[in-house]
């Protein structure tokens, strides 16, 4: 019974990955464009409405639910209390990318208070952040190594 509920919290935590993952790799694309449309046209309006409801509604709940099913899926695996190394690595990885969530959701902020605080070449670059994250995670949770 404890192996389906750990297989059921790792499918949930898997999917909301994904979602969160897609949240993050394409708000910063709209904010390089975002940043070159004119404040109060009808771009950047369009663009408002966008951010905010990718960071809402998909950023912010993927986001909780990839940490609550991943915490699940740890317990359920009977990890817990002695996490191997591989493990602690993932979660710091994990901990990077929420901070670049913060970072995306006080982004999404600022434009919709039309400030323009970076230029493009910014959001081009925080737009391979995570991506190099996701691939950092991939790889400590296939290969588990230090396990």
């Amino acid at each position: 019974m404890m192996d389906e509920v750990h297989l059921w919290f790792k499918a949930l935590h898997v999917i909301a990955v994904v979602a969160w993952m897609a949240a993050l790799f394409y708000l910063p694309r709209l904010f390089v464009y975002h940043a070159v449309a004119a404040v109060g046209s009808e771009a950047s309006e369009q663009f408002k409405i966008m951010e905010s409801r990718l960071a809402l509604a998909i950023m912010w709940p993927a986001g909780i639910a990839a940490w609550v099913f991943g915490i699940l899926t740890i317990f359920a695996a009977g990890f817990w209390p002695s996490l191997p190394v591989w493990l602690w690595l993932k979660l710091g990885i994990v901990a990077g990318l929420s901070a670049v969530h913060f970072v995306l959701h006080r982004h999404v902020g600022e434009f919709a208070r039309d400030l323009r605080l970076k230029d493009q070449r910014y959001y081009r670059i925080l737009n391979e952040v995570p991506t190099l994250v996701l691939i950092a995670a991939v790889i400590l949770v296939t290969f588990k190594p230090f396990s």
